[in-house]
């Protein structure tokens, strides 16, 4: 099966155009789609979903798969730490809300909770493959029982301008880290606050550097707890580090 169809009109916002697929989108400059889809939670329209919040719109390959239930499962158990941060997840499998509301059963209960138990985001419903096509996520190297290329994992991360601030890519067969794309996204809430940057290996509370644009005397007063620099060999002085604030 050759996949090369556009996404049906009906699911589209009258003003979004083929242009604005997330297919080669560059960080900080372009905008979230704005398609609508049925989810777990009804009919929503994803810039009105995300309102003033940031998103994260994740793709999975299909459902009741183990790879995706252990992500989600552990999306859902960091989905209060997301929450704190005025995150919101969503996800999207190429399956129907039937399909996701069984499913979600089996992801509650590998939680070790009640299968009754909601998930704290939805999942869209894409059986038809409409939005895997118009957001450029399909797999050619992975494929179903019947050759038809699959879903791979796409985080998507936007700010609350709707604008891409991270997009991360893995293949179908590889789970993500949950934990790690929180870390990310305290980060980025971070480092859009205040003139700084995350180290290698950072985490929340650790010590930040400072951006070497920034000249000495004005990083003095930006950061009142003291800037700290590394001493090199080749004497210059651009490892240099603040205690977050």
């Amino acid at each position: 099966m050759q996949v090369a169809a556009a996404a049906a009109p009906h699911l589209l916002c009258p003003h979004l155009t083929a242009a604005a697929t997330p297919r080669g989108l560059l960080l900080s400059d372009s905008e979230a789609p704005n398609f609508k889809a049925s989810t777990m939670v009804g009919c929503i329209c994803f810039h009105d979903f995300l309102g003033d919040s940031w998103g994260i719109l994740f793709s999975h390959p299909w459902d009741f798969t183990p790879v995706c239930t252990t992500e989600l499962g552990r999306a859902a158990k960091l989905a209060p730490e997301f929450a704190k941060r005025n995150v919101k997840l969503i996800a999207l499998s190429v399956d129907s809300v039937e399909d996701h509301l069984a499913w979600s059963k089996d992801i509650s209960a590998y939680n070790g909770n009640e299968p009754t138990e909601k998930l704290p985001f939805p999942i869209i419903d894409d059986k038809n493959w409409d939005l895997a096509i118009l957001l450029g996520v399909l797999d050619p190297a992975e494929k179903d029982e019947k050759g038809v290329p699959v879903t791979a994992r796409v985080l998507s991360v936007f700010g609350p301008d709707k604008k891409l601030e991270l997009s991360i890519l893995y293949p179908a067969t590889t789970g993500r880290n949950c934990d790690e794309i929180l870390r990310v996204v305290i980060s980025l809430q971070l480092t859009e606050e205040k003139r700084v940057a995350t180290p290698v290996g950072w985490k929340d509370g650790d010590s930040v550097m400072v951006l070497p644009t920034i000249p000495e005397e004005e990083a003095k007063k930006l950061f009142p707890k003291g800037v700290f620099t590394k001493e090199l060999p080749s004497g210059k002085k651009y490892l240099c580090y603040t205690p977050q604030l």
